[in-house]
């Protein structure tokens, strides 16, 4: 897998950061749905961190990294739930993706 395991975000109820449709494999609805969002537009790391795994899981891997970056240096920062239930740092959480995206990559260009 390219990337990190998507996150909830901590008011899933409230904020629809296409954690569904990435948990059921439907990248490119995730990326539809998050793309031109208000969420990403302001900035907010869990939508750009699930953004930059969808991208990730098709392909995209230039757009991957615009959006990790994008959610690592946001002015918003906050804690994450991961999909195993585990808590994190949003920037970490970025962070971490960035570096998974990397290593994946420069191992699919070998």
């Amino acid at each position: 897998m390219p990337a990190e395991v998507p996150v909830t975000s901590e008011s899933m109820d409230k904020v629809d950061v296409a954690y569904e449709s990435l948990a059921q494999g439907d990248n490119h609805a995730a990326i539809e749905k998050m793309r031109n969002s208000e969420l990403v537009k302001s900035g907010d790391p869990a939508a750009l961190i699930n953004l930059g795994t969808a991208y990730a899981r098709v392909g995209m891997v230039e757009k991957a990294r615009e959006s990790f970056e994008a959610a690592a240096t946001s002015e918003d920062r906050y804690m994450l739930e991961l999909a195993d239930g585990s808590w994190v740092d949003s920037r970490r959480a970025a962070r971490t993706a960035q570096r998974n995206l990397l290593e994946n990559s420069a191992f699919a260009s070998r």
